[in-house]
């Protein structure tokens, strides 16, 4: 049987070219004319993600950088505006090497929740809106995390992705014992052809402290502090579950939430204004183990939500509970989207059942007055 063309190809140079360490360049160029041929396989415009490190693509001028990007926040876009105008100079892909679980829950000493802005398929959805061709998924063990830097740089980076530019920040670690570095990158990059370009100072510098400010504000209630910092609003999602139903009898009937991820951040005490997204359980688990991305279309409903321990009603323990304005159906099990849109008083005790009610018309109002005048 005849062989495909780049299969011809690569028969050739093996022949020729006994140590791979010193010919990436050249194996690089050969990955591109594989991909270039009409044998290569069709790429949709979606982000693709992959989850195995045994059956990545071949990527054309592979243009990658590295990070956990929780958030995918205005600092995060800044690199990844760099990641995307350097593809498009080298004629190449944008790819994101990221980590599942993340590192800090594998190698950090945490004394505390780790609180993470995004949950994984949050990220992937919104690094998708990114414009990112290429979504890798490592998963993050203690043997990964201890194998030497130079073994990092040539069994990992170089063997599985045969980067054109490597972009990262200065001060970005990896390895064991985090020995490995820029400089060893800038050392080694002319034994496997790679390039290597530095994320500048001020992004980064941008980037950590978005992230914490975040963090900060959405702890505290400052929610449009927080969606600035983002450059959307910030969401999470849970599973409805049983209440006690007090609200129901008020008048003011609530979706009890459940958190879906254990990770996620959750705000601070206090009522909010907020939007609220119906989704279906199935399209989910679709979204979650899918090798690109999609958006489903969904209906955007308006509510205001309580965190908090309900002081008034009993104080026993904390909950989530969504009151979705004009809204009468059955949905237990079903799971959420709940999108911050301002807050609007702390959580407080009242005197009784008749001075809550008041406060929840008055909040009502108050939530409409927010919601249709942003």
């Amino acid at each position: 049987m005849a062989k495909k063309p780049c299969l011809a190809i690569w028969a050739n140079v093996s022949e020729r070219f006994k140590k791979p360490k010193r010919n990436w360049r050249f194996n690089r160029l050969v990955f591109t004319l594989c991909r270039n041929t009409k044998h290569s396989p069709k790429f949709a415009a979606l982000m693709q993600v992959h989850r195995s490190l045994d059956h990545l693509p071949l990527f054309t001028n592979a243009i990658l950088t590295i990070g956990t990007f929780d958030g995918v926040h205005t600092g995060h876009q800044q690199i990844l505006h760099q990641l995307k105008d350097e593809a498009r100079l080298q004629q190449g892909e944008s790819v994101i090497i990221s980590f599942d679980p993340h590192p800090r829950k594998v190698v950090g000493q945490l004394n505390h929740p780790i609180q993470l802005l995004n949950s994984l398929p949050e990220k992937i959805e919104l690094l998708d809106q990114q414009g990112i061709d290429h979504l890798v998924i490592v998963p993050f063990t203690i043997k990964f995390a201890s194998q030497p830097a130079k073994d990092y740089v040539e069994k990992f980076l170089v063997e599985k992705f045969h980067p054109h530019t490597i972009i990262i920040g200065y001060d970005h670690q990896f390895g064991h014992n985090r020995e490995g570095n820029y400089q060893l990158l800038e050392v080694m990059k002319e034994d496997f052809g790679f390039r290597v370009k530095e994320i500048p100072e001020h992004v980064l510098h941008n980037s950590i402290i978005s992230s914490t400010k975040i963090r900060q504000a959405l702890l505290s209630g400052n929610v449009d502090e927080a969606n600035e910092c983002l450059g959307y609003d910030y969401f999470f999602e849970g599973k409805v579950v049983e209440g006690n139903k007090v609200g129901r009898t008020i008048g003011y009937p609530t979706a009890n939430l459940e958190i879906t991820d254990d990770d996620k951040l959750v705000p601070g005490n206090g009522v909010y204004a907020v939007e609220v997204e119906l989704k279906d359980e199935k399209e989910i688990l679709e979204h979650q183990h899918s090798s690109s991305v999609a958006s489903s279309p969904s209906s955007v409903l308006q509510g205001m939500m309580n965190i908090g321990i309900r002081p008034t009603v009993d104080g026993a323990h904390r909950v989530i509970e969504v009151n979705i304005f004009d809204f009468d159906q059955d949905i237990y099990g079903q799971t959420l989207r709940v999108y911050l849109k301002a807050r609007i008083r702390s959580e407080v005790k009242f005197s009784g059942i008749d001075a809550l009610k008041e406060q929840l018309a008055a909040d009502k109002i108050t939530a409409l007055h927010l919601l249709n005048n942003r």
